[in-house]
């Protein structure tokens, strides 16, 4: 069985560069196949779920090459528009070709999406909002079919500014008749680059990144080249390795602008930070400040793909934190791993109290989701002495190469 074993108990030194944004590559991904034509993008990251979403294109009949670190699409010629359930039940993101299926073919047949075990993460509202916009959808045993023979723009309120049902209605929006007005948007970076990337195509879209887009359905889309953001997620986990384990750290291509709440959360847990143009770097003596009251919440807030991470890093913190979860009920299962090691968390409903203890102890460890294994490789970066961490494919879903940057940063790791 693969696992990573680590070394911890070092303070970093060393250099990092951050990866192609995951949650703005799948979307972008998704969109591509709303052209007929040609789509090249670079940064892309080569994670897993980008790799099951590139199968899953093919099946639809694109024509898939790398490039160096460059990514060539032509999906001048698709052949079939149902998502090969062996991929669509492995990955949240599959659910959002809906939107550009019916975009572009105007029938869709997409199996129930999978992941990370983190939440119900309910698709109602995905389908709600696509029906507003002329789509008829029909729930089966295993699956949602879709037929939208001719989408037409539509006001489109959101009950919660869901990420997910926001890329839907944008991808649909994008090449539907007439102009669609998306109220209580989510605001979150990674929508903002979907809208840029349409946009690059061709398509009419304002409003990006705050709570009201408007998108002007056009007929047809044109080639494009685009570069992919760097992905704030994972810069974040490295901000947060440098705040528990201390030492030195640079990273390069760092979407500053986008870690506003995380860089005032490591500002009161004492890490010291010198940003130039988009490198960031970091220091940190001794343990960690504790953090009062943290709760997540949608971009601009504390993001919940960090909140792990977070906890991770407050277990060897001086004094008492609290992280309360606001987006998803099962955020927390990491806590029992870190218990393992020594931690000292104590979970009531969506709330974690977490009293710092001054080391934590290596050990076997097991990944369950991708953001709560990236913060068990930081607890074990951390920790003292030898950790194992089993299950690392769920790491690799969202981190292209962990443990190339973690070396980088003088950090004991190899996978066996």
């Amino acid at each position: 069985m693969e696992y990573l074993e680590i070394v911890g108990g070092n303070p970093l030194c060393g250099e990092a560069c951050i990866q192609g944004s995951k949650n703005a590559a799948l979307p972008i991904l998704s969109a591509v196949i709303l052209h007929r034509g040609t789509t090249v993008l670079k940064n892309c990251p080569k994670i897993i779920d980008v790799l099951y979403m590139l199968e899953i294109l093919k099946g639809f009949g694109c024509h898939v090459r790398w490039e160096g670190d460059t990514l060539v699409i032509d999906a001048s010629d698709l052949e079939d528009c149902q998502v090969a359930e062996c991929y669509g039940c492995k990955m949240r993101s599959s659910i959002m070709l809906l939107g550009s299926l019916l975009g572009r073919m105007g029938n869709a047949y997409v199996s129930y999406p999978g992941g990370c075990v983190i939440g119900e993460r309910p698709i109602d509202m995905h389908l709600a909002a696509l029906k507003k916009l002329g789509a008829v959808l029909l729930e089966e045993a295993a699956g949602l079919r879709a037929v939208c023979e001719k989408p037409a723009g539509a006001v489109v309120s959101l009950p919660f500014p869901s990420v997910g049902a926001t890329e839907n209605v944008i991808l649909l929006a994008a090449v539907a008749e007439g102009v669609t007005i998306l109220e209580n948007a989510a605001r979150e970076p990674e929508i903002g680059e979907l809208c840029r990337f349409l946009n690059s195509m061709g398509a009419r879209i304002r409003g990006a990144g705050t709570s009201r887009i408007e998108i002007v359905g056009v007929k047809e889309l044109h080639d494009t080249e685009f570069t992919i953001m760097p992905d704030r997620i994972v810069a974040g986990t490295y901000m947060f390795m440098a705040a528990a384990a201390g030492g030195e750290i640079l990273l390069r291509e760092v979407p500053l602008e986008q870690l506003e709440s995380v860089r005032t959360v490591l500002s009161h847990m004492g890490v010291r930070q010198e940003e130039r143009e988009n490198t960031l770097r970091l220091w940190s003596t001794g343990r960690p400040c504790a953090v009062k009251d943290i709760r997540t919440s949608p971009y601009p807030g504390f993001p919940t793909d960090l909140q792990s991470p977070l906890l991770a890093a407050l277990s060897v913190a001086d004094g008492c934190s609290i992280i309360q979860e606001t987006i998803f009920e099962a955020r927390f299962k990491i806590v029992e791993e870190l218990r393992r090691m020594g931690a000292d968390i104590e979970v009531e409903g969506q709330k974690a109290a977490v009293r710092g203890v001054p080391k934590l102890s290596g050990t076997d460890l097991t990944a369950r989701e991708l953001r709560g294994g990236a913060a068990l490789v930081l607890a074990a970066a951390t920790g003292e002495g030898r950790s194992r961490i089993f299950q690392y494919h769920y790491i690799a879903r969202g981190y292209e190469n962990i443990i190339r940057d973690l070396q980088s940063m003088g950090i004991v790791i190899q996978c066996t």
